[in-house]
């Protein structure tokens, strides 16, 4: 692991709560020519690294490095989120209610082409129509399409899905992660996941980092993973894979 690999660098990473630790000792590396799930039960700590990785938390311990630079150590944020090329789509979406789609979508743009790239954004997530509407005049998955397009059009190095699709029917969630991939891929954008679905996961990423209690259990390629599973999380993915295997 060399420090001047593009990506996100933990170095034995650790985060604090009341005194009690969350994340411990965290060492790997998450590379940025990859798409990664970070996945563990609940209350393993994966919104934390998340969050952590995003700038949104700080390391009571290690160091974090991102493309060779450190970015937050030993308590202390050194390069804040919005320098860090990260867009990021929470669990409550986080839309401007008294924005419209395409000003959802402009909200922080910058330059001539912004309002361009706004629409064809909007086009892709498959919501051009709605570009005058407000969030509350949307559907549950229309709000989700949209808080993917704001996140999407600003162009990060990173996008960042903290479980964006709980409460989605399967054709919805489906069309939805193609917009993201297409986009994705268009645009050279890597994906860090969190979730507990092995649809979402599968469809989305080809890496993972596993945790629990807080410790990285396993990590690497999904398909070799599934091959020996080590954490029951992976286990479990490897019988979806298996029933879907069986099923068709």
């Amino acid at each position: 692991m060399k420090p001047s690999e593009r990506g996100f660098i933990l170095q034995d990473i650790g985060t604090c709560y009341n005194r009690k630790q969350v994340l411990k000792n965290l060492t790997g590396i998450i590379r940025s020519d990859m798409n990664w799930a970070i996945l563990g039960r609940s209350g393993s700590g994966k919104s934390t690294l998340l969050r952590l990785l995003a700038g949104l938390e700080v390391p009571c311990q290690g160091t974090l490095l991102l493309n060779g630079t450190p970015v937050s150590q030993n308590s202390r944020i050194l390069v804040p989120p919005a320098k860090r090329q990260i867009a990021m789509v929470f669990q409550d979406l986080a839309l401007w209610p008294n924005l419209t789609a395409k000003e959802n979508v402009m909200l922080g743009m910058k330059g001539n082409n912004s309002e361009k790239i706004a629409l064809k954004t909007l086009e892709t997530c498959g919501i051009a129509g709605l570009v005058s509407k407000y969030p509350g005049q949307m559907s549950g998955g229309e709000q989700q399409r949209l808080a993917v397009a704001r996140a999407l059009a600003a162009r990060p190095d990173y996008l960042f899905l903290d479980e964006p699709f709980n409460g989605l029917d399967l054709e919805i969630k489906d069309s939805i992660i193609k917009s993201i991939r297409k986009l994705a891929d268009d645009h050279n954008i890597s994906i860090i996941l969190v979730s507990h679905d092995p649809f979402e996961v599968l469809s989305l990423c080809t890496h993972a980092v596993v945790l629990e209690d807080g410790s990285i259990m396993e990590q690497g390629k999904i398909e070799t993973l599934m091959k020996k599973p080590i954490s029951g999380v992976m286990k479990m993915f490897k019988n979806y894979v298996d029933r879907l295997r069986m099923t068709f």
